[in-house]
This record gives structure tokens, sequence and C-alpha cells, in this order.
């Protein structure tokens, strides 16, 4: 659905202001930066010969991550350069203080929020192929079955060769080697009962015109590859951290069983093939978001999931993320979440057999609420902005009946998805999950940012 009146705009600098989205930074952290952007690297070796590459959406300039892949043996080495973002922050100056304020970079449609001024987060400190950038590199060693280990960890110059892009990457761009540590990585997350899912994604963006599009985002698996190589180092830097009593985890815990026989309840009503003796952490793996039954189940199985969070280390606790089913950090995205700069320092530190810097130790302390906070405003914001973008697109074609699923139900009604539309939302009914249903429009209503449907006669 493109916004075809150009009704998006005001509301979204409604959401702007209602949710206090910074419109640009304080003149003196944009001077802190200025200057910052210009130190050099002066503790990193010289790694800019290394066939590093850069893999994100084509539109993306805040580049954490480059990477390279080599062999050793039967194991893979993955060279994964980030961001070095502590080389140009001052712990307790201009720059620092606003992060902390900030806590993540915000995305809207028409324009991100940055965690860190463009001058650093789009220049400097982003790993862009227009020449050297300091970064820290992590080496992990990836066994044939997927274990991972962390082999080393340096600030290192590097020079990225490609910017490539998911939607227009060719195998040939790639290193020889990356859709097979991506093949590793997967199968060890299937044989350990991991239950990372990706539904498609509603997402609203511009046409460039002016406009918006609301559509379900599919996954391309150029993508899902570029995601095993941030799991594999996330692993692997967890398990550094936790052998060395430090670090800040990210936690989730699973569905209880009263949410799993929901969830077998939802399966039936949409006509999954979901036998008893399997498992829900087995059972996930076969999922195809392409399928529109088995996209509706992936999307109440988020809905079943407690959320995640952080923790810093704790004796005697196991910091466990169960659709990872492994311990696991965040470390790879400093340039977009602060409390990625943090772990990156600390696996810097006990890699190299150095103290972790205190101020990295009381910061893992209180990152938590800082994250949380953040995580929060920008749930919310996502889904206001979807809310609006529904609003304003089905706006006008009231009256109007529409084919859709339902998706989940309880006894307040039924969550139902337009079968030809990228929309979710609500509806006063008896039926079951899985269950076709033709519903009428009552009201769109753009500044409320909502939508009302009832069940067509």
């Amino acid at each position: 659905m493109i916004d075809t009146g150009l009704a998006l705009s005001p509301g979204l600098a409604a959401i702007r202001a209602q949710f206090t989205v910074p419109a640009g930074f304080p003149p003196e952290v944009l001077a802190a930066a200025a200057v910052a952007a210009k130190r050099a690297p002066t503790e990193h070796v010289d790694r800019a010969g290394a066939p590093f590459v850069t893999l994100d959406p084509a539109s993306s300039t805040d580049l954490d991550q480059a990477f390279a892949i080599e062999r050793s043996g039967a194991d893979l080495l993955l060279h994964y350069a980030i961001a070095d973002v502590a080389w140009f922050v001052d712990d307790g100056g201009a720059i620092d203080i606003e992060a902390w304020k900030r806590g993540t970079t915000l995305y809207l449609p028409d324009g991100k929020a940055g965690l860190y001024p463009p001058v650093l987060a789009e220049g400097a400190a982003s790993l862009l192929p227009d020449g050297p950038r300091p970064a820290v590199v992590f080496v992990v060693r990836v066994a044939p079955d997927g274990a991972v280990a962390l082999d080393g960890v340096e600030r290192a110059v590097i020079r990225s060769r490609a910017k490539l892009a998911y939607d227009s990457v060719q195998d040939g761009d790639l290193p020889a080697d990356f859709a097979e540590l991506s093949r590793r990585i997967t199968d060890a997350e299937t044989r350990r009962g991991a239950s990372r899912v990706d539904p498609p994604q509603q997402e609203v963006e511009p046409t460039g015109d002016g406009r918006f599009r609301l559509a379900f985002a599919p996954r391309l698996e150029s993508e899902d590859r570029n995601a095993a190589l941030s799991l594999a180092t996330n692993l692997a830097v967890a398990a550094a951290l936790e052998a060395h009593h430090t670090g800040l985890f990210r936690v989730m815990a699973g569905p209880d069983d009263r949410a799993v026989l929901r969830l077998r309840q939802i399966a039936a009503g949409l006509g999954l093939d979901w036998p008893a003796a399997v498992s829900l952490t087995a059972f996930e793996p076969t999922l195809n978001g392409a399928d529109p039954a088995q996209a509706a189940f992936m999307i109440a199985l988020r809905r079943a999931g407690s959320g995640a969070s952080y923790v810093p280390y704790r004796a005697g606790v196991t910091p466990w993320h169960a659709a990872m089913a492994a311990t696991y950090a965040h470390a790879t995205a400093p340039l977009r979440r602060l409390a990625d700069r943090y772990v990156v320092q600390a696996a810097l530190a006990v890699a190299n057999g150095k103290t972790v810097p205190d101020v990295v130790a009381q910061a893992f302390e209180t990152l938590p609420l800082v994250m949380a906070r953040a995580d929060a405003i920008g749930g919310r914001i996502d889904r206001v902005v979807v809310d609006l973008a529904e609003a304003v697109m089905l706006h006008g074609r009231e009256g109007e009946v529409f084919a859709a699923t339902i998706v989940d139900a309880d006894d307040r009604g039924a969550h139902i998805q337009l079968r030809d539309l990228a929309v979710l939302a609500s509806v006063k009914t008896a039926g079951r999950p899985g269950d076709a249903v033709s519903v009428r429009l009552v009201a769109a209503e753009v500044e409320a940012r909502t939508l009302s449907f009832a069940v067509a006669d």
C-alpha cells in the first residue's frame, strides 16, 4: 500500500514530537565530535591489506561491521571488524553524556535520530570503503560443527574493499566460505535447540518521491547469512566474558507450558502439522515465513515471548537467552547501541590479559535500565509508525470488506491479518486461530492512528 496523498509526513512529525525524538545534536556535542573525528589511530595494528567487505541495507551509511574469512585446517576463521567507537568517544565527555541520554539510534521512515553525530556514525567511525578506519577486530574460530571460540581481539586499522547490499549482492562478491560459515552456525543453532524466528515484518519505507509504502518485508537469504556472522561473534564474546566473570549479557525466557499449549492450539487452527511428540524448539526451524499460515504462526510465536533484556555478570548465575539456547551478548553494533561499546571494550581487555576498566565494569551495572528505556521507546515508535501507516493507507476505504485470517484469539476478541494488505488489527469475534473471516472497515482515524473493524454480515 502506498501513501498516495502524502498524508504520512505530518503524522510522522507528530510522532517525533510525542516521543521527543531528537532533531539533531547540541552544539557542544557536534563540536566535540568534529574534533574527535580527526583523532588518528595510534594503538592499532595495520590490517589494511586484509580483504574486508561490509554487507548491509543499500541505504545504510552507519556501518558497524566488516568481515573477512579464511581457512585454518578444517576450521574457518572469521575476522569480524567492529567500529571502534570508544576510540572517538571520551568517557564523561559531551558525546558520551549525550549517548547515555539516547541509548540507541531511533529509526523512522523519514530519517533516523542517531546515537552519535553523523560526522562519527556515518563518517570517521563508520567502516565505509572510502579509506582506512580504526576498528576492533574479533577473530572467531568456527569449527566444522559450528562451535565458536574467540581466538583473539585487537585494535586495527582496516580498509573495506566493498560496500555490499542485501538486495543486490552476488555470491562472487563475498568471501569464498561465507555461505559455509553461515551454514555451520545455523546447523549448530538447530542442534542446540535455538528458537530464533524472523516472521515477515510490517515496514514503512520511503518510495523516493516523498511518499511511503507499507508492506511485509521478507527476510533475504543474504540477510540471514550475514546475521550468522554477528551471532557467531556475539556467542564467542559472551563465552569469553562469562569465563572471566564479567560482562553484560542479553537474556530472554522462553514461552512457559501454558503459552506452548496455546501455540499448539493456534498451530492446529492454522492447519499446521505439529506432531505431539515434537517440541516447540524442534518445530520452529521448520517454519517458512513465505507461507501465510506459517507466517501467522510466527507472529503468534513472537507475541508469546517474554521479551529480551540486559543483565550484568553475577557469580553463580548463568545468563541465558532461550531463543539462542546459549549465553549471548551484544557486541556487534556499537554505532547503534550504547551497550555494545562497553562490551567491545571488555572483550578487548580480557582477550589481551588486561583488567576490564573500572568505567566499563561500572557501566555494566547501570546499562540495563538505560537500554530497557531506550528499547521500550524504540519499540513504541515502531508500533505507532505502523499504526499511523495503516490508518493513512485505509483512510477513505471505510465500508469496504476485507478477507482476513485470525492469527490469535482470546476472550477479548481476535487478532487478524488482512490477506491482501500488510495490516494487522483486532476485531470482536468468537473465531479461532486459523479461521478465515470477512471484516468490514468501520473507521480509519489518521490522527488517532487507529483502525476499527467489525465482522461482515
